[in-house]
């Protein structure tokens, strides 16, 4: 691996490259690599650049510190509510889109090495993937409806595909974080391996793809994923167009606040 290049650093995306293979890491750790505009427009625009790249067969996509990623910045949603700026959340909304669409669609295959939590949003990111290896430390979750919120960047399309409808819904109703083996057990990681095995495991899967015949990679992914985009692109707008209404609900306010009181919420359906 002695031709590995420094990482391109950039505020909120680290860029990484070994031979064919690009490595994207969410740089915000003391977040929890949490979503915000920035950090969604920065990997949005990281994914348009490389897979336009003929020299980069394979994407891996991972989170710097603990999280893998924690999903949408609650307190960046707060303040947005409590200055009654309901439209800036959409632009947040708007890049999952393209990230979504991008990794679904581009011809590279796309590894997510979930090293910590996914949650909301971050889990979502790791479904858009091909291939999902977890660290035993990693736990999933969608946790939308915990603060009156509904699942956004592709969720309600990718999760029922990954695990069925019931299943699906039972983690959306819930918000229940789910450990890595159990989620290995139902089909949302490919692979669940020693935190200290991650980074190994990972380079190994994605230096095998990299050598894979590309037409036959880019034929298969296309079938598999692809071919689907109009279907997916309408399950996204539709995402948006809900979360909007459900963020500006009284339940959505209710649940942020007792989030940051660490109380159990009172939903009213209102």
């Amino acid at each position: 691996m002695s031709n590995a290049t420094q990482p391109a650093t950039t505020a909120l995306v680290l860029e990484a490259r070994e031979g064919a293979v690009a490595t994207l890491t969410l740089n915000r750790p003391e977040r929890l690599n949490a979503l915000n505009v920035e950090l969604s427009t920065a990997l949005a625009e990281s994914l348009d650049r490389i897979a336009e790249e003929p020299d980069v067969r394979v994407v891996v996509l991972t989170g710097a510190g603990r999280a893998f990623c924690a999903g949408g910045d609650l307190g960046l949603i707060r303040d947005a509510r409590d200055r009654g700026a309901g439209r800036e959340l959409e632009p947040l909304l708007r890049a999952g889109m393209q990230i979504v669409v991008r990794m679904r669609t581009m011809a590279k295959p796309a590894i997510a090495a979930v090293n910590g939590t996914a949650a909301g949003a971050g889990m979502n990111l790791a479904l858009a993937c091909d291939f999902r290896i977890a660290s035993e430390e990693a736990t999933f979750g969608q946790n939308f409806a915990r603060v009156g919120l509904f699942p956004d960047y592709g969720g309600t399309y990718l999760l029922p595909r990954l695990v069925g409808a019931s299943r699906a819904a039972q983690m959306f109703y819930t918000g229940e974080m789910i450990a890595a083996r159990e989620a290995e057990r139902m089909g949302l990681a490919n692979r669940v391996v020693a935190p200290e095995q991650l980074a190994a495991e990972t380079r190994a899967l994605a230096e095998r793809l990299a050598q894979a015949p590309p037409l036959a990679v880019r034929a298969i992914k296309q079938v598999l994923f692809g071919n689907d985009r109009a279907e997916l692109e309408r399950a996204l707008e539709l995402e948006v167009q809900t979360q909007m209404q459900c963020f500006l609900s009284e339940d959505c306010g209710e649940g942020i606040r007792a989030f940051f009181e660490k109380r159990a919420p009172r939903f009213r359906g209102r």
